[in-house]
């Protein structure tokens, strides 16, 4: 059996998500969540998506779902129990068949600037790194430890979700703080959501048939935490998120983009420390903070029924949007191609419409009908026709992107 399938995993504290694919054809096989690792009782989802060794979908078996609940004391016990399922439920999960493990892993620094094949010294490395991502980093790291005990003789390839913005001039990653200090501590802009936006501006090229190296492209990833780049010729630019994801646009629970002052006045006024705050601006703001709610589809229901606090983050949330949307133009000196893609970005026509709405002079436009009729899971356009910047909808597929990153990696 050749070996062309990757098994995608994305692990954090407490839980990892995981989808087997074929990369024959780009297929998922299976995926799965294990979760409420290191609690009294653990629980974990396993899909089918396809017959194993059928060459087609079996409509009596796909996406059928198998759920257990069981003791789940550590990632190890975890990939035990994932495997378990595998072998109860299919498809055949044979480590010979298997050309890589990916692995996602939030924070790479400015060490990694590619998909990267695991030994001990990154796994090291990684470690190193948590200090700049101590929510992500250590339980990326645990998963690949675990899973490279019960893959010993797989390939495991870490992709970084930071790699895409390595190529981010000195002038878009540079702070203007003293450069010692910004050194000592490794203060710059890194970027995230990478495996997103590079999945997302090749497929705008390749769908629009035009040359990726001639396109300058903005995409718009707005999820519950939301970051906006602007690519040139398939490389990152400038983008919103800096040191940490809490930068740039307003998201579900973050703020964004604040002024530093802010914090000495609440550690100063408010008494807060810096644990207060850092659980104020993560988990306390952004939609949540201004409208009570945290999904943008109870807040368009809210806004419908005139509720003044979701009308108003709402349009913080689009000021944001429109903002950096005009100021990324400037950088890239015009626009061919703006996207919006996760879940805010493919679902919520009206955002799309708001945050574009004034940018008729980049040659920036939205075709109302066309936006409201978005087919989900499509990729679709919703720009006029003939009109000079291609607007599209994008949908990401981040495990698909780190399944063709792993395997490419072992290829090299």
């Amino acid at each position: 059996m050749s070996a062309q399938q990757v098994l995608v995993v994305n692990s954090g504290s407490s839980s990892f998500k995981y989808q087997l694919i074929d990369m024959a054809d780009e297929r998922v096989l299976a995926s799965g969540l294990v979760e409420r690792i290191g609690e009294e009782l653990g629980s974990a989802s396993h899909t089918v998506r396809f017959a194993a060794g059928a060459g087609e979908p079996s409509p009596a078996i796909a996406d059928a779902t198998h759920r257990r609940e069981t003791a789940i004391p550590d990632h190890t016990a975890g990939f035990r129990v994932m495997l378990e399922a595998f072998a109860a439920h299919g498809p055949v999960l044979d480590p010979a068949a298997l050309a890589a493990v990916g692995h996602r892993v939030v924070h790479g620094g400015a060490r990694f600037f590619e998909p990267t094949v695991v030994t001990d010294l990154v796994e090291i490395n990684i470690d190193e790194l948590s200090v700049l991502a101590p929510l992500h980093n250590p339980g990326a790291l645990q998963g690949i430890r675990a899973a490279r005990a019960a893959f010993p003789d797989v390939a495991h390839v870490a992709v970084f979700d930071t790699a895409f913005h390595q190529t981010l001039p000195p002038a878009a990653y540079t702070y203007a703080i003293d450069r010692e200090v910004a050194a000592a501590h490794r203060v710059r802009r890194y970027g995230f959501h990478g495996t997103s936006h590079k999945y997302v501006s090749e497929t705008a090229a390749r769908f629009l048939g035009r040359p990726l190296d001639e396109l300058r492209q903005l995409v718009f990833h707005l999820g519950n935490g939301a970051s906006v780049t602007a690519v040139d010729g398939g490389r990152s630019v400038e983008t919103s998120m800096g040191m940490t994801p809490l930068e740039g646009l307003v998201m579900g629970t973050r703020s964004g983009d604040l002024d530093p002052a802010v914090l000495f006045q609440l550690a100063r006024r408010a008494d807060m420390t810096t644990g207060d705050l850092d659980t104020l601006l993560n988990k306390r703001s952004g939609l949540l903070g201004l409208a009570g709610v945290s999904d943008m589809r109870d807040i368009q229901e809210r806004r419908a029924a005139g509720d003044a606090a979701a009308q108003l983050a709402f349009d913080v949330y689009i000021h944001r949007l429109r903002a950096y949307a005009g100021a990324y133009i400037a950088q890239l000196g015009g626009v061919d191609v703006v996207s919006f893609t996760a879940g805010v970005g493919e679902n919520v026509a009206d955002v799309r419409a708001g945050a574009l709405a004034t940018l008729a002079f980049a040659g920036v436009e939205v075709d109302a009908e066309r936006n409201a009729s978005v087919r989900r899971g499509e990729v679709g356009v919703i720009s006029p026709e003939g009109a000079r910047v291609a607007v599209l909808v994008v949908p990401t597929d981040e495990e698909l992107e780190i399944a063709r990153q792993a395997l490419a990696a072992t290829a090299a």
